[in-house]
């Protein structure tokens, strides 16, 4: 009798054998494979199957040491190529295998703040191929409303402010898809530490995004309403002429807007000018970011730079933020009284 497919993340790091994420439309917590397929015959063929899938970065199908069935795996590709997970199936040698449910390889390089996802996940997405791009910023992981996340949201994002290899994090979160279908996604990754050709190393969260269906069918998708990332967020709606972002204290990078973004503010990635705080103001920043440590609230006044090159002055005002226990960052408001370019 045919099973379902198991989706299997490849993700490595800490953990150095694969485990399963999800069973059919059904997530797992990073399980064993052996749990899944108990102490029967196809254990082994499976381990064998997702090896080959990874050397050979193709679809594989063998049958198993028994003969009387045959094991199929299909890999789940990340964008430059590398398997972040494969699809298994065993089956007889006549039965079909079920539909997979889609599922997009994605990984975030934490030491260069860019965001990468495949083919795969854009078309999950449901992003034209003409307006398909592959690299991001960091920051707009969660820009323009596609992403509905759950309560979990500011554990996430302490994830990637204080980073560390073995963390992992899985929750299932709603997708906008680009023609306004809502989909449940369940997604799991882990940090690992990868060596540069440098000699170096970078802090990458590996991940894999899997469609389990339409978020009205699955309890455990958020609903339409946004779930906001913490209380102390509540007090402070959208106003016009105010921009609120969430920043981090150490990098004084860009996490995430929480309304529209600044306009005329250089901080996607494609932009034709590297974003960033002028040099002359890093004093200020910096200076902030002390008086946040000391009594959680802080007062500036920053020039960034603006996507024509230019540079934008804009006030600043920020909170100090809890993301878990253990982690900080910075509720950032900020206003333009005057509205004017500064060089």
């Amino acid at each position: 009798m045919a099973t379902d497919w198991l989706l299997i993340e490849t993700f490595g790091g800490h953990r150095r054998e694969p485990t399963v994420i999800a069973v059919g439309s059904s997530p797992r917590n990073m399980v064993p494979i052996r749990s899944i397929l108990g102490r029967g015959p196809f254990f082994a063929d499976v381990l064998a199957l997702i090896a080959r899938v990874i050397e050979s970065g193709n679809s594989e199908e063998v049958a198993t040491i028994t003969g009387k069935r045959r094991v199929i795996g299909h890999p789940v590709k990340t964008y430059g190529d590398r398997v972040h997970g494969v699809y298994a199936w065993v089956g007889r040698l006549n039965d079909e295998p079920p539909r997979r449910n889609p599922a997009g390889a994605w990984h975030i390089n934490i030491t260069r703040h860019i965001s990468s996802r495949s083919d795969d996940l854009l078309r999950l997405y449901g992003t034209e191929a003409g307006n398909w791009r592959n690299e991001h910023d960091l920051a707009e992981l969660f820009a323009y409303g596609r992403l509905q996340t759950n309560s979990d949201e500011s554990k996430a994002l302490a994830m990637l402010v204080n980073a560390t290899a073995g963390a992992e994090h899985q929750a299932t979160w709603t997708v906008k898809r680009d023609d306004g279908v809502r989909r449940a996604a369940h997604f799991a990754c882990r940090c690992v530490e990868v060596p540069t050709v440098e000699g170096g190393t970078e802090l990458i969260v590996r991940g894999i995004t899997h469609d389990i269906g339409l978020s009205e069918s699955v309890p455990t998708a958020p609903p339409s309403a946004p779930v906001l990332l913490a209380q102390q967020v509540v007090a402070a709606e959208a106003t016009p002429g105010r921009w609120r972002a969430i920043v981090d204290l150490r990098t004084m990078r860009l996490l995430r807007w929480l309304d529209d973004p600044l306009p005329g503010i250089a901080w996607k990635l494609d932009t034709p000018h590297r974003p960033g705080i002028h040099r002359q103001d890093l004093r200020t920043a910096v200076g902030m970011s002390n008086a946040l440590a000391a009594c959680g609230r802080a007062r500036g006044s920053l020039r960034l730079r603006a996507e024509n090159g230019e540079w934008i002055r804009v006030h600043a005002t920020a909170a100090l933020m809890l993301l878990d226990q253990h982690t900080t960052a910075a509720l950032v408001t900020l206003t333009m009284p005057n509205g004017d370019k500064v060089d």
